[in-house]
């Protein structure tokens, strides 16, 4: 049995291996994928739970039924997004699992910002990144979708259309739209920034 060198083996071959029975092989796909289903299904959801179930379903999946995976029609990531997508709208649809945003803004006590340590500026940006997570989780799902995977997981618009079985054109229609409706929800916090400022 050759020594299997995990950076360098590409997706197909470790896919191969897993598939003549070489656990290592799937030990490899798990680590190179796990972290970033998990947080697209957590993006997708808001849900840690959720996001935990499909991973773990998305691993099932590629264990038991590889076969159906065809390396013409795209990557291993976009097959294996394509699954956790499916899995998370499934889930989300069956369980009604609806995040609730509350706009009500939280003000920073005045003995805070004069303290020698400033945490302003730490909570102006974690107030910046949740605001950021509550926008993208309100987005109606098929563009929160092209927003997570070309944006947050850095998918190529190729994979990103593979994923969603749609065109690029498509993906490329959905992402311009959903920035334009996250620009409208985040305006207020870079307004309230602003004023900080």
């Amino acid at each position: 049995m050759t020594v299997l060198n995990i950076n360098n083996t590409p997706d197909e071959e470790l896919l191969r291996r897993m598939n003549a029975g070489d656990e290592t092989a799937f030990i490899a796909l798990y680590r190179r994928w796990q972290a970033g289903i998990y947080r697209f299904a957590l993006r997708m959801s808001g849900s840690e739970a959720l996001a935990e179930d499909v991973t773990q379903e998305v691993f099932m999946v590629l264990m038991s039924d590889s076969s159906r995976y065809d390396v013409n029609k795209g990557s291993l990531s976009a097959y294996l997004y394509g699954i956790a997508r499916f899995q998370v709208l499934r889930k989300m649809q069956r369980e009604r699992t609806m995040v609730s945003i509350d706009d009500e803004e939280t003000d920073v006590p005045e003995d805070t910002l004069t303290t020698c340590y400033d945490p302003l500026l730490d909570l102006t940006r974690e107030e910046t990144v949740q605001s950021v997570r509550d926008a993208i989780l309100v987005l109606p799902a098929h563009y929160r979708e092209v927003v997570v995977l070309c944006e947050l997981q850095e998918l190529s618009y190729a994979d990103a259309a593979n994923v969603l079985g749609c065109a690029i054109g498509t993906v490329r229609s959905r992402l311009h739209r959903a920035r334009g409706l996250l620009m409208e929800k985040l305006r207020p916090v870079a307004e309230k920034a602003v004023a900080q400022a």
